[in-house]
């Protein structure tokens, strides 16, 4: 698979579970792709390392998306780096739950600037780069849209901001031909959710399915919706649950 080929992609929060089988899937349909990292330089290496092994070119940047600079800085160290960018992921999340009288002033902001703030300003700083054909796709999250347990009220509403934020861009960057899209990942099999963890029979009785998602699963939509074949799909918001929200 080659639909990607002669592309550059950025994707944050890349070193591992969704992150990383994104970036692995968009490496192997051809593109060359950059990641950001906050903590994890190993594992980020190692990303860096698969991607490298499939002929494509890689780079891992040491990046707090709640730090906008050093965000846009990732961004244009990518574009420059590959001689431009054509695709970018908004992956890198942060997962404060609990109760409400918890969540004190320091969860609010760090929620809120990486899970907010962050794709907005990744987006901006992408789209000076991005030629006709660009695309843009944001990670939310099933709870954005059915919150099945107490505690979760912050990071939903963190969540549920991406889809405004998706019209929005997708309005003002579609004479640009640049499509912009938001994927509403359902309970994913990685090391922060394991599939065999212990409320994961809980977690997937809430899908359809009754399972829980691999990573490549959400990485295959995120390639199709950065490909070709995307093209005409711009402002929506995709699940990928299992039948979490039905």
């Amino acid at each position: 698979m080659n639909r990607l080929e002669g592309k550059a992609a950025l994707v944050t929060g890349g070193s591992r579970g969704i992150g990383a089988a994104v970036a692995l899937r968009l490496a192997e349909e051809g593109a060359d792709v950059a990641l950001t990292y906050e903590t994890g330089a190993e594992r980020a290496a190692g990303v860096v390392a698969q991607i490298e092994a499939s002929g494509r070119r890689a780079l891992a940047i040491q990046a707090d998306s709640a730090v906008p600079e050093r965000l846009t800085a990732a961004v244009d160290e990518t574009a420059e780096t590959f001689g431009g960018l054509d695709i970018l992921v908004n992956n890198a999340g942060v997962f404060l739950v609990g109760p409400l009288e918890d969540m004190g002033p320091e969860e609010i902001d760090r929620t809120l600037a990486v899970n907010v703030r962050a794709p907005f300003v990744a987006s901006r700083a992408a789209a000076r780069h991005m030629g006709r054909g660009g695309r843009i796709v944001s990670i939310g999250s099933n709870v954005a849209e059915r919150a099945v347990f107490p505690g979760f009220a912050l990071y939903a509403m963190s969540k549920t901001a991406l889809a405004g934020m998706t019209k929005g861009l997708a309005r003002e960057l579609g004479p640009r031909a640049i499509t912009v899209n938001l994927v509403h990942p359902g309970p994913t099999d990685t090391d922060a959710n394991p599939a065999d963890g212990p409320d994961a029979a809980v977690i997937a009785g809430f899908t359809a399915l009754g399972r829980y998602a691999q990573a490549a699963e959400i990485a295959a939509t995120v390639a199709h919706l950065a490909g070709t074949d995307g093209g005409y799909i711009t402002g929506a918001a995709i699940h990928v649950d299992g039948g979490f929200t039905v």
